[in-house]
């Protein structure tokens, strides 16, 4: 409901280009690094619905604090419970898909999830859409709206059981940045693989800056939140039939295939104005994102131990989250210094040089353990 409103209501309470770059940053920051610290506390303790429920009650919170106050450093606290949230559940929820999976339908699950998880960016964002159109840039009130579907998602995580067969480590120590050991550990497929995500992520900004470059072209808000409604529809539905083809076809030709729509999509924001043209582009990024986020995970989870799940994907999270501050800063800096268009140019042709990467030196996961993975890339 709030995300496509979120850079506009941001613009009008005086955030430069610059600053909301930097609170993304921030805020993404917080919810990988708290990502790797609670999966690996997750697969410790062999639970997972107490951080699944903690994680959707902080997001909820955050929701009505962001319009209590239009202060610059309370935003960013708000903002910082919301990714808080986020990061708290993200590793232990992806650990409990994983477990209802075999590896041989990890795409389908990871696809299904997306896609139930995307259409209520469907809904959200059309609610608010309704709303601003009888109340024009009332943004504060969405919020306050925006905390009762937050509470219904916490009721409903109170459904969650626990499975009794549970591998705990209760009484290993987990510092905070515990998680960072496992790179050490972990198969040599797991770092060749997160490395080239980790670089993709280093130019992959917020989509903030999607959004503001529609609004930059002349679009109204209804437009706006328009065209990213229609993004998200075009994600939900193709987010299933894609994770079960890449189970068939492989992770890795998946994410290829999305990571080129993603690369056409940034040379070609760079020159449109066309509306039309916007609303293809956005359809286009649907489908790379239906192609790639649940599929990384699911990519993940199949080269390392089903033990560490938690800890393997909150470890790249971790690391993917200070790519992401940085990436985000970075857009922010060259829109500031040298137009939108060279930000988005920048991130083509970065993401072309991963695809090459990604292609030559990372193997297929066709193995389903661990051990058969490494023999592999032996």
């Amino acid at each position: 409901m709030l995300y496509p409103v979120l850079p506009i209501y941001l613009k009008t309470i005086g955030f430069s280009v610059i600053l909301i770059g930097i609170l993304e940053g921030v805020a993404e920051a917080t919810a990988g690094l708290s990502k790797g610290y609670f999966g690996k506390l997750s697969d410790n303790s062999g639970r997972r619905t107490p951080f699944v429920q903690l994680g959707y009650a902080l997001s909820t919170i955050s929701k009505p604090m962001m319009a209590l106050l239009a202060y610059p450093l309370w935003i960013f606290f708000a903002r910082t419970i919301d990714r808080l949230g986020k990061g708290i559940r993200t590793g232990a929820r992806d650990a409990i898909l994983s477990d209802e999976a075999t590896p041989a339908t990890k795409g389908k699950v990871f696809g299904f999830h997306r896609s139930m998880d995307t259409f209520g960016a469907v809904i959200g964002p059309s609610l608010a859409l309704l709303y601003l159109y009888y109340y024009p840039q009332d943004y504060k009130t969405l919020f306050y709206i925006a905390f009762i579907p937050g509470l219904v998602a916490i009721a409903v995580s109170f459904f969650l059981k626990d499975k009794k067969v549970t591998t705990a480590r209760e009484n290993a120590a987990t510092p905070f940045f515990s998680f960072l050991k496992y790179w050490k550990q972990s198969p040599s497929i797991y770092r060749k693989l997160v490395i080239g995500l980790l670089a993709f992520t280093l130019f992959n900004s917020s989509d903030f800056f999607l959004l503001l470059k529609v609004k930059q072209a002349g679009l109204d808000d209804t437009h706006v939140i328009g065209v990213y409604i229609f993004y998200n529809l075009i994600f939900a539905v193709v987010a299933f039939p894609l994770g079960s083809v890449a189970d068939k076809i492989g992770m890795k030709s998946m994410f290829l295939i999305g990571l080129g729509l993603f690369a056409v999509v940034y040379f070609a924001m760079a020159v449109n104005e066309n509306l039309y043209i916007f609303f293809g582009l956005f359809s286009l990024y649907g489908v790379y994102m239906a192609a790639t986020d649940g599929i990384s995970k699911a990519w993940i989870s199949n080269v390392t131990d089903k033990k560490d799940t938690a800890t393997a994907i909150g470890t790249f999270a971790g690391f993917q989250s200070i790519c992401t501050m940085l990436a985000s800063t970075l857009a922010g800096l060259i829109w500031f210094q040298f137009g939108a268009s060279a930000t988005f140019y920048v991130t083509g042709i970065a993401t072309v040089t991963v695809i090459l990467y990604l292609l030559i030196f990372v193997i297929p996961p066709t193995a389903n353990t661990v051990s058969e993975a490494d023999q592999i890339l032996s």
